[in-house]
């Protein structure tokens, strides 16, 4: 859920970038903060655990516009991709505004996207959320390996429904930006369609 910040006259919304260990979440993160103008970024933290990392940081983009007079600040996270920090991965999820599912194309990893899809279902369950109803697009990450799998193949085992999809091979920085812009600009649209908003002063 978007917070309205008063004083600054911001809209702060959260996207998450979900999906399997070492799929590129982290990835697509480290490049769009290396590439945002840093007059427009905060810092870049990360939460270091023994096997995996969750890192976040917002930005002010200027291309974006505003809604009803207020700038949009994006606050991006990533969630530990190891299935024991299940934890973790519920409480980044709290107040989502927009979901990017970054899927591994190698053929070496299709369970584990089907695994980590269905596991995003049922942890916005328990926030009574429906992905259905959320700025949702997927991310198929890793296209220049040999194996990956046809993008076909992974339309019908992980998107069925036609969610936006884009590939991607994210070390490189192709496909990064036009995910993030399709998933921010879907947020846009649900704010100024009037969506509850909780104001923050």
């Amino acid at each position: 859920m978007s917070l309205i910040n008063y004083s600054s006259r911001e809209i702060n919304c959260k996207i998450v970038y979900y999906g399997p260990g070492l799929g590129g979440k982290t990835t697509n993160i480290q490049y769009v903060y290396d590439k945002v103008a840093p007059e427009t970024k905060g810092k870049l933290v990360t939460l270091a655990t023994e096997m995996d990392r969750t890192l976040f940081f917002d930005f002010l983009p200027l291309e974006l516009g505003t809604v009803k007079g207020f700038k949009t600040r994006f606050h991006l996270y990533t969630v530990p991709g190891q299935v024991y920090y299940n934890a973790s991965r519920k409480l980044i999820l709290r107040g989502v505004d927009g979901i990017v599912f970054v899927a591994d194309s190698q053929e070496t990893r299709f369970d584990a996207n089907i695994e980590s899809l269905y596991n995003l279902h049922e942890n916005l369950a328990e926030h009574r959320l429906d992905l259905a109803k959320i700025p949702f697009v997927m991310q198929y990450n890793k296209r220049d390996l040999p194996d990956a799998v046809p993008v076909s193949e992974l339309d019908e085992e992980l998107n069925p429904e036609g969610y936006t999809t884009f590939e991607a091979v994210a070390f490189k920085g192709v496909g990064v930006f036009d995910t993030l812009k399709c998933v921010a600009k879907l947020v846009l649209r649900n704010l100024q369609s009037d969506s509850p908003v909780t104001a923050q002063r």
